[in-house]
């Protein structure tokens, strides 16, 4: 298994590489500033699934965040907090994953024994998701009825989630596309522009 710092420090070294490269995903770190990316537009995303929330009448929403130097993470995090300040509701409520359903499930425990009337919950993918509903299952609360619950990918974990989980979509297969474009752009010697894409909310029973 890749660690997330060790993931970073490929990320960093490949930046300064003098070939053609393309991310698929912002990278984060020291000389990073002027590669070429295409990413789903993760902040938009975080938006969207607060606003949703909010929209249901909840007040009380965590969030569990991915790991902290991963940009994808932090932009999602950033967008849900944002929304709550801007309505002027508790930000206080995060708990920090990996992307993994074990994590998800963890983060759900720690959420819920520091706020235990929280009625909503945002994680930051739809393993994270999927582990927070076992917990809480386990806890005695129903969702979306107790806790009303948005995860981040729309991969096939959420349509096969019981109950089935509203999802933030990120284009991947756009994403994989446009990444080559940009490749053949960088052969061709034509100078590229980080591209963004953009996010949607595929709604279902969970929220």
């Amino acid at each position: 298994m890749i660690l997330q710092h060790e993931i970073s420090t490929i990320t960093q070294a490949l930046a300064s590489v003098d070939l053609p490269i393309v991310f698929v995903g912002r990278p984060m770190g020291e000389h990073t500033e002027d590669v070429t990316f295409v990413d789903s537009d993760n902040y938009a995303g975080g938006r969207l699934a607060a606003e949703h929330l909010i929209a249901l009448g909840r007040t009380r929403i965590g969030v569990i965040s991915g790991p902290a130097d991963m940009a994808a993470s932090s932009d999602r995090v950033r967008g849900w907090r944002d929304v709550l300040t801007e309505r002027g509701l508790d930000t206080r409520a995060v708990a920090r994953g990996d992307f993994t359903m074990p994590s998800g499930s963890s983060a759900m425990a720690r959420l819920l024994s520091r706020y235990p009337d929280l009625d909503a919950v945002f994680a930051g993918s739809d393993l994270m998701a999927v582990g927070a509903m076992r917990v809480l299952e386990a806890s005695g609360r129903t969702v979306p009825d107790d806790i009303a619950l948005v995860g981040f990918d729309d991969t096939v974990v959420a349509a096969t989630a019981e109950p089935p989980l509203t999802s933030v979509r990120q284009p991947l297969e756009q994403m994989g596309r446009v990444a080559a474009e940009l490749v053949m752009e960088l052969i061709a010697g034509r100078t590229t522009a980080p591209r963004w894409l953009d996010t949607t909310l595929v709604v279902r029973d969970s929220a």
